[in-house]
């Protein structure tokens, strides 16, 4: 499947098959996929809480109760649930974390480029918290980024998925303890098969002609 092919399969499906399960090993694909998602300066400014178990989904259903009922299905009848999450600060902990796994991972061919490395990303981190003041919005930007990632990623494995932020997001953090781990919900994408009654599989996608979005200089 080429990466348009996979782009044109993908949809926001509606409606999930509760038969059918991601298997092991593509699950084991998609947790790369979250890893491996670009973000800026390689901050990584997320955590991922996956719900397999039908205890797991149904603590991130309770965030549907009341007011979005309609995404109640979606998220219990899927094979698997994503709570992404995004730091809402940068510490030096983090900061060094990130650092000392690029050195790890053989990233540096000299000292000298491991600290214009550290210098470069501590001046995107204190630009963001410090002169522009927009830090958490900035981070909940980038795990967007991995969100897109993952909706295109799956869509090429076959898996089906939606991504959704109707939902209370008071009630998720509550229920993980997200403020006291330094995080925040951003999106929930529930990932499985479609089921054969699911009205959008049908659907031909909709989008804006090209000349009304892309210019060419």
């Amino acid at each position: 499947m080429t990466i348009t092919q996979a782009v044109m399969r993908r949809y926001s499906t509606k409606s999930f098959d509760p038969a059918k399960k991601i298997s092991a090993d593509v699950m084991e694909e998609i947790k790369t996929l979250l890893r491996y998602s670009p973000s800026s300066v390689n901050i990584q400014p997320w955590h991922f809480i996956i719900a397999q178990s039908e205890e797991g989904k149904q603590r991130i259903a309770a965030s549907t109760q009341p007011g979005y009922e309609f995404n109640t299905a979606k998220i219990t009848n899927a094979s698997h649930v994503v709570l992404l999450c995004a730091k809402t600060d940068i510490d030096d902990a983090h900061i060094n974390a990130v650092l000392e796994q690029e050195d790890k991972d053989g990233r540096f061919a000299t000292p000298e480029h491991k600290a214009a490395n550290n210098g470069g990303r501590n001046f995107f981190v204190n630009f963001h918290k410090e002169k522009l003041s927009d830090l958490p919005h900035w981070l909940e930007k980038q795990t967007f980024l991995n969100l897109g990632a993952l909706l295109l990623g799956a869509g090429a494995l076959g898996v089906d998925a939606v991504p959704m932020e109707g939902m209370d997001f008071d009630t998720l953090n509550n229920e993980f303890g997200l403020s006291a781990k330094g995080l925040a919900p951003v999106a929930v994408v529930s990932l499985g098969y479609r089921s054969a009654d699911d009205f959008n599989a049908v659907l031909p996608k909709s989008r804006l002609p090209e000349e009304q979005i892309i210019s060419i200089i």
